[in-house]
């Protein structure tokens, strides 16, 4: 039994195509490289935009086209927020709600007949991740929010909080582990709401797992800027937690904030920067900002400039806003057209990419740790990849023969490429 997994959209999305992959494992079924191969496709969808979800159609039509006697199984928050759409006009099998995503290939086994698992079939618990070229883990330790962002969508599809019991993240990430996973990152849709089900906090669960695992590298997914409870920053006096999170800002005017109905203002988000860069130096902070939020006046986007400037984000990942039906944000009046929406980008993108070369610049003649993902040969020279623990792209050039793949390596950090995109080293 071959199976094809694909995911679009968010990391959490991947974070439980990893869960699927290790239940498809257990069950002695084969991971597919592509949906031609493969006797089922498992697709996770995404809707937090239109292009979204046409982006999600897309891929299901695609699939269905290139192996139409592929079994076809849907999941995720398009069809969670679409249920009415036509699946047998799309192909598609068996549509598996949000609520039970957890369960996806269990349910695919029992409601398409499936054949069982055969006698030579993998051991329970073994891991496919490195046979698949993967170095970390994402794990999904939460899903749901109960906040209403006036722009977010997802939060309708998944539903209420839920949280993954301390034992079973504890344990999944000793799995990892042991099949010989570097880092792991610990994801959920309103990440920092963590434990709010159970009576414990997010800080309560990486003590745990820095506590009861020996992984080398742990990170946090994308982290909301409220509800960071006392004394969070003194996590990171273990560098097995690694210094950079993905807070995401939105926008850098009190006033679409606001509008926005967001839950934090410019001050406090630049006490958490300031707070995390005392924590430890070199702390690197990475954000989310939408460009033509509704109403966003030419003031409002100069104050978003400047607060970006100031705060030298190490990556700003970029949206242009567009309007999402069931959302409040889709029902607000004055919208920025979409020629100042793009004027607007391209100005933010190119003050983005000043900031991200003010952290690499820093980070020239430390001396740090780099989990090494990749290779590549040129003109007889071989070149190593990897991250940084503040998450810092570095290129190696090694004189040694011995295979760095998934290894962590010391590097000496001596310059910035010449494209601007990676750090350059050798090893300390």
């Amino acid at each position: 039994m071959r199976v094809f997994l694909q995911a679009l959209g968010c990391r959490l999305n991947e974070a439980e195509l990893e869960t699927w992959s290790r239940d498809c494992r257990e069950r002695g079924y084969v991971l597919a490289d592509s949906a031609e191969q493969a006797d089922m496709v498992v697709i996770n969808t995404c809707a937090v935009t239109g292009e979204s979800v046409r982006k999600s159609r897309q891929l299901i039509r695609r699939a269905h086209r290139s192996n139409p006697t592929a079994k076809l199984v849907v999941s995720g928050c398009y069809t969670s927020l679409s249920p009415n759409d036509n699946g047998a006009e799309l192909g598609i099998d068996l549509v598996v709600p949000n609520p039970d995503k957890d369960r996806l290939i269990a349910i695919a086994a029992e409601r398409l007949n499936l054949p069982a698992m055969p006698e030579a079939a993998t051991e329970p618990g073994e891991n496919a991740l490195l046979g698949r070229g993967r170095h970390r883990a994402f794990i999904k330790v939460q899903d749901g929010c109960r906040y209403r962002c006036a722009f977010c969508i997802v939060t309708k599809a998944r539903g209420d909080e839920r949280s993954r019991a301390i034992a079973d993240v504890v344990d999944e990430v000793n799995v990892l582990h042991a099949s010989g996973v570097q880092e792991v990152v610990l994801a959920g849709v309103h990440l920092g709401g963590y434990g709010s089900d159970l009576g414990c906090d997010l800080k309560t669960l990486v003590e745990a797992v820095l506590r009861e695992t020996d992984i080398p590298r742990v990170r946090l997914g994308s982290l909301e800027p409220w509800e960071l409870s006392d004394g969070f920053w003194s996590l990171f006096d273990n560098p097995r937690l690694m210094p950079h999170l993905h807070l995401p800002i939105q926008s850098g005017a009190d006033s679409v904030l606001r509008r926005m109905s967001r839950r934090c203002r410019t001050t406090e988000f630049r006490e958490l920067v300031q707070q995390a860069r005392a924590a430890v130096h070199g702390f690197n902070i990475t954000t989310d900002v939408i460009v033509g939020f509704p109403g966003e006046t030419e003031e409002e986007w100069q104050q978003t400039l400047t607060f970006a400037d100031e705060l030298a984000f190490g990556h700003i990942h970029i949206f242009a806003y567009s309007p999402r039906a069931g959302t409040k944000a889709a029902t607000m009046p004055d919208p920025v057209s979409r020629e100042i929406k793009r004027e607007r980008s391209q100005v933010l993108h190119a003050l983005a990419e000043q900031g991200r070369q003010r952290r690499l610049a820093e980070a020239v003649g430390q001396s740090v740790e780099v989990l090494i993902e990749g290779r590549r040969d040129e003109e007889g020279i071989t070149r190593w990849s990897g991250y940084t623990p503040n998450f810092l792209r570095v290129e190696v050039t090694a004189e040694t023969t011995a295979d760095l793949e998934n290894r962590i390596v010391r590097v000496q950090l001596t310059n910035v490429a010449d494209e601007g995109d990676r750090l350059i080293g050798t090893l300390a």
